[in-house]
């Protein structure tokens, strides 16, 4: 499939894909299932690529394993937060209903559709790779590969142990400052932004990878600016309160750093 085809069938494939599941959010009055579908859209992504176009096989088979596994890995823990609390809505949707309380459906419909462009917008480190047909591997595509171990490794690490400090009925109200979240309020933030950088290293190993610097520097944005830190610590000081300001003023918001120590 000609390369300007594939974009287009990923756009209006993803843009289906999610009005389908807006329609299915409304039904059952839980928007918080865009952040699995989005996760999950990705493996689907780096797959249509791979068997639509004519890049070299080795190397679409180590960005699709890249891709596929921390797309599932993050899609499945999503999915069992998501699913585990409804009816209860993600905090940050329940925000949202009160800040878009004026037309919330059109703007919820706005919202699912930037999620399904987006997908396809920071996936272009997928496309421009599956497009690579030179028989062998780039230094940047192995340090891209090694760097993405470190980071799925980092982010599974992160989640586990939040997930395991939830689950202790005597952490209720508290906050986890333990392993990773000792050194970061948001390691689990640090180590997805790490594996956007991964992908971003791998694509340079080919033609027009420098394009692929949008995965990583969207996702920072999002995550410092947007719907990252800001609304998960505004969620954090509503339900934590002065616990969480004194977590905020010793321990580093993204980059992991040894805690400050008041006096």
């Amino acid at each position: 499939m000609a390369p300007p085809l594939l974009l287009v069938t990923a756009l209006v494939g993803m843009g289906t894909l999610f009005a389908l599941s807006f329609v299915l959010a409304r039904r059952i009055n839980n928007y918080g299932i865009v952040d699995i579908l989005w996760s999950y859209s990705f493996a689907a992504l780096v797959i249509f690529y791979a068997f639509f176009s004519d890049g070299w096989v080795v190397r679409k088979a180590m960005i699709a394993t890249m891709a596929i596994i921390w797309s599932l890995r993050l899609g499945t823990h999503l999915g069992r937060r998501v699913i585990g609390h409804h009816p209860v809505e993600d905090g940050r949707y329940v925000q949202l209903r009160k800040d878009w309380a004026n037309n919330f459906t059109l703007k919820m419909a706005a919202f699912f559709q930037m999620q399904a462009l987006s997908v396809v917008v920071l996936g272009v480190a997928f496309f421009i790779v599956n497009l690579n047909p030179v028989p062998q591997l780039h230094w940047l595509e192995i340090t891209g590969a090694a760097l993405w171990l470190l980071a799925i490794m980092g982010e599974a690490r992160a989640d586990a142990q939040l997930a395991a400090f939830k689950r202790d009925k005597k952490n209720h109200g508290r906050v986890c400052a333990i392993g990773l979240w000792r050194y970061s309020r948001h390691p689990n933030y640090f180590f997805e932004w790490l594996i956007w950088v991964s992908f971003f290293v791998f694509a340079l190993g080919s033609p027009w990878g420098w394009t692929a610097a949008i995965g990583p520097l969207s996702i920072l944005y999002l995550l410092l600016r947007v719907t990252g830190i800001p609304l998960t610590e505004e969620q954090s000081l509503r339900s934590k309160g002065a616990a969480y300001r004194h977590y905020q003023t010793t321990t580093s918001a993204f980059i992991p750093w040894f805690p400050k120590y008041l006096p």
